[in-house]
């Protein structure tokens, strides 16, 4: 049986990931003073940061029922089942919207995954290395969503200014962390957002003690691979995470993607994440 792995562009692969496993990615929309724009196909992060900073409404919004049902049927023209993972249902209508649109046709399995990013990226890798070993859609549904849980993504900013926009932090919390130069960590447990620690330096410090306490339980660590996702940022902060991750030792393979529009839209420049497995209990 044929069975394509595809995503929402907020899974964050790479062109080459992409290519790579086979993905198919169903872009959201990003509203630019009203002009729709599609993630990773006509907007780049840095339009995005260009349009903030000119002082322009800058929103995403989810795919809808009709460009499901459409990009389903696409897909379904040249392969036998699709298995389909969403940014978290918490963060988006995008899974209700898919699912919606898969009871209209046949062979159509949603995944939400409780993440975004690459966090949801790790779990299209899972389904596209059980495609390649012939496991049916069905069956590669139920594991992904059995290890949505398993996830560890976190990812720090350099301003808090793009959270206030987007309502997760208030505007004294944003006064708060300019003042005193904090780098707030974010982590996505549960489907949702929460608060982490709190750093304070130049990257190197700041990302120094993030990957240290983010690999601190590495008992329970899936070590087959880790991803370092950034938005556009200082060419030496990505090169010291990456280094930094690497110098562990710990993951057979380490892969740097660049976030999406999505991401981007509402975290900022200089946003980066470290996202990895945990081990079934």
């Amino acid at each position: 049986m044929n069975v394509r792995i595809t995503a929402d562009s907020t899974c964050d692969l790479s062109p080459e990931l992409v290519r790579k496993y086979g993905i198919g990615i169903a872009p959201l929309s990003v509203i630019i003073d009203g002009e729709v724009f599609h993630d990773g196909v006509d907007v780049t992060p840095r339009d995005i940061f260009r349009a903030v900073e000119a002082g322009k409404s800058v929103r995403t919004a989810a795919v809808n029922t009709y460009e499901y049902r459409e990009f389903f049927s696409r897909q379904l023209e040249d392969c036998d089942e699709v298995v389909h993972l969403c940014i978290s249902s918490e963060f988006s209508t995008c899974y209700n919207d898919a699912v919606e649109a898969a009871r209209q046709l046949q062979g159509v399995y949603v995944v939400d995954s409780r993440n975004l990013s690459t966090g949801t990226g790790l779990l299209v890798l899972e389904g596209a290395e059980m495609a390649a070993a012939g496991r049916d859609g069905k069956e590669i549904a139920e594991t992904l969503k059995s290890r949505t849980g398993l996830v560890d993504a976190s990812f720090t900013v350099r301003t808090v200014d793009y959270l206030r926009r987007g309502g997760r932090c208030s505007g004294l919390e944003a006064l708060g962390a300019k003042l005193l130069h904090i780098h707030p960590s974010i982590l996505v447990r549960e489907g949702k957002m929460h608060p982490g620690e709190k750093y304070r330096g130049r990257y190197e410090h700041y990302l120094k003690h993030y990957i240290a306490d983010t690999l601190a339980d590495d008992g329970s660590i899936d070590f087959n691979r880790v991803f370092v996702t950034h938005s556009p940022s200082e060419e030496g902060l990505v090169r010291f995470a990456v280094d930094t991750v690497k110098s562990y030792g710990l993951f057979r393979e380490v892969l740097e993607t660049m976030a999406g529009c999505t991401v981007c839209t509402h975290c900022g420049p200089d946003t980066l994440g470290i996202l990895f497995m945990r081990k079934a209990k």
